[in-house]
């Protein structure tokens, strides 16, 4: 599965972006799909995850983004968005959509390595 991530750029403390992350080929009908951040000089840290098998969908998120950031799926698409809304200088980073086609357990979500699949890097830079 290929992934390809969009949105991103430049906001202001406190503003909005969004992020989407569209997996090719054929609905999938099973998969977990997260979002990680790396900023200069540090190591790559989970954000939010979905994660969706049939009709049911589940998220996660990170301490630090939760009530902030909101992770969604577009109906029965392959595609999930990232909604940051009351954005901090702190989420400046490159952001980075992963996924894998099976659900993963809520102690591996938030593991890098969990995923197979990943998208380029998409780059979020918050003013204050």
């Amino acid at each position: 599965v290929q992934l390809q991530a969009s949105g991103g750029g430049l906001a202001q403390a406190g503003g909005s972006l969004r992020l989407s992350c569209a997996a090719s080929g054929r609905t999938l009908s099973v998969y977990t799909m997260g979002w990680f951040r790396q900023a200069p000089g540090k190591e790559r840290e989970f954000v939010a995850a979905i994660r969706w098998y049939g009709g049911s969908t589940s998220t996660v998120y990170s301490d630090s983004v939760k009530g902030r950031f909101t992770i969604s799926r577009e109906n029965a698409k392959n595609t999930v968005n990232l909604q940051m809304n009351s954005l901090k200088p702190e989420d400046t980073a490159v952001y980075y959509c992963a996924g894998i086609p099976k659900r993963l357990i809520s102690s591996m979500v938030t593991v890098s390595d969990s995923y197979a699949d990943w998208g380029q890097g998409t780059q979020v830079t918050v003013s204050s």
